[in-house]
């Protein structure tokens, strides 16, 4: 088992029993951080950047490895969606490590609120 899967599974044994609202509420919990460090980004260490990025980066590479096996029975389209997200979020996490652009937090920060909103409504 990876380290983000164990991650995810030490967490999830203290969460709400809903798997989506359990995944909403990480999404919600790494959108407050980077969203934190945006608002303070003169003030912020950039090790603190590193681990927001490297939280949500855990994130969604489970959010993609699980949509990736066989036996998840989401439809196959919705699972090329989270698996195309999670490379864009990947690309744009290492355009920020690189660049060091505030800005360029802001669509994380979006994208994941709106999944954790969608997925708190059907809760």
């Amino acid at each position: 088992m990876s380290k983000a899967h164990e991650a995810y599974a030490s967490a999830s044994r203290n969460a709400p029993k809903d798997p989506r609202e359990f995944e909403a509420t990480i999404l919600t919990r790494s959108a407050g951080q980077l969203q934190r460090i945006r608002d303070n980004w003169d003030s912020e260490k950039m090790d603190t950047l590193h681990d927001a990025l490297t939280y949500n980066r855990r994130i969604w590479t489970v959010f993609a490895s699980s949509a990736a096996e066989k036996e998840h029975p989401l439809p196959r389209e919705i699972k090329q969606n989270i698996a195309n997200l999670a490379v864009f979020i990947f690309k744009r996490t290492a355009e920020i490590e690189a660049s060091r652009e505030p800005e360029l937090l802001d669509t994380l920060i979006m994208i994941n609120r709106e999944i954790a909103a969608g997925l708190y409504s059907r809760a």
